[in-house]
């Protein structure tokens, strides 16, 4: 009885996920998105037909294996690139390399088998981590609200089925347990099942703030006034004024500032705060409207020669940053250089006017 709820709950979630990539591929979801989420997807199919209780093992046993055990990678790299915490490539990299090895180990070297499967699955456990980490303790940096309850759910989802399939698959090392055991195989179904149904309905009955169409997001430039023309209704005018005004005396200077902090240094709701930065403002993060006005002020200082001796480092932890790597992206993702090759062109090359970032806001 157990192993037929098995095989129709793995049924439907195989049709669902066959059904969910087949709409994805056809969608105008951006790139970067759709092939991570593709990749996840395919896994979580490969996982169901592998693992299944009327499977046997064959020659294909070991490809399907690495569709399988990518999901992890496929989640996570998707999960980043939907909250806008794209990894750096060479940790993408690094992870994907990782568990190639750990498979390719565990698959077709016998005597380093036991070694594969620690490293893969010690890899796929990190991955799971680090997007629970990215999901929910870096949510309230999130602006748009659909995607704030994603962040919740979906890293707490992936951590419940991930999590339970991995740590049971390690415990096989040490004990008795079986991952193919039909009480363990009908839940895992289930939850994978969960999964492709909340994926349905978050991703394809959203606006499109949570997932933009290719082409829709542009580069950072921060030339680029972003509301050239603000409508607002009274109460959002004298927020909007409240919040230029603290901006204008060096509000985003606060090393670690949260929009809680800020909501109450203005005394307001942290939901108006948050409708006013991402609805008129257009921003998507807090952290990218602080940056906003920190790599201008940047911008200012190492073109100024009053602070030509000035240090980075200094001019960092002086706008808000806690070390420099996170300063050190901002500004070449909003200027396209780094912090010491934009002091050099400014007094070596070619004087450099300060740009009036902030202005764009106001």
């Amino acid at each position: 009885m157990i192993e037929q709820w098995d095989y129709l709950i793995r049924l439907i979630s195989i049709g669902s996920g066959l059904t969910l990539i087949a709409m994805v591929v056809a969608s105008e979801v951006r790139l970067a998105i759709r092939v991570p989420l593709i990749g996840m997807l395919v896994g979580s199919v490969g996982y169901m037909l592998n693992s299944s209780l009327m499977t046997t093992r064959g020659p294909m046993s070991p490809w399907v294996d690495f569709i399988a055990l990518s999901t992890p990678f496929w989640i996570w790299l998707f999960g980043r690139r939907l909250f806008e915490r794209e990894p750096e490539r060479r940790i993408i990299l690094v992870a994907a390399a990782l568990m190639v090895l750990g498979w390719f180990l565990s698959n077709f070297v016998p005597i380093a088998g036991v070694t594969g499967f620690l490293v893969l699955h010690t890899v796929a456990l990190l991955l799971v981590a680090d997007l629970v980490r990215v999901g929910i303790f870096e949510r309230d940096d999130d602006l748009i609200e659909e995607r704030r309850m994603v962040r919740l759910w979906l890293p707490l989802l992936v951590a419940l089925q991930a999590g339970q399939i991995l740590m049971i698959e390690m415990l096989e090392l040490i004990s008795i347990v079986d991952s193919r055991q039909p009480v363990v195989s009908v839940v895992n179904s289930f939850v994978i099942l969960v999964i492709m149904l909340f994926a349905s309905i978050t991703l394809f009955r959203t606006n499109r703030d949570l997932l933009p169409a290719q082409g829709e997001e542009e580069p950072a430039n921060p030339d680029k006034e972003l509301i050239p023309d603000l409508d607002l209704s009274p109460s959002e005018k004298v927020l909007h004024d409240k919040l230029t005004t603290a901006m204008e005396d060096g509000a985003y200077t606060a090393p670690g500032l949260t929009i809680a902090a800020l909501a109450d240094q203005l005394d307001t709701p942290a939901h108006r705060l948050r409708a006013l930065i991402n609805s008129r403002l257009g921003h998507r993060n807090f952290s990218a409207f602080l940056n906003r006005y920190r790599i201008a002020e940047a911008q200012r200082m190492l073109s100024s020669s009053e602070h030509v001796d000035l240090p980075v480092l200094t001019i960092a932890m002086d706008l808000g940053y806690n070390s420099l790597p996170p300063f050190n992206r901002a500004f070449r993702e909003l200027t396209g250089s780094t912090p010491s090759e934009y002091r050099r062109r400014a007094f070596v090359e070619e004087p450099l006017e300060p740009e009036a970032i902030a202005a764009d806001q106001n």
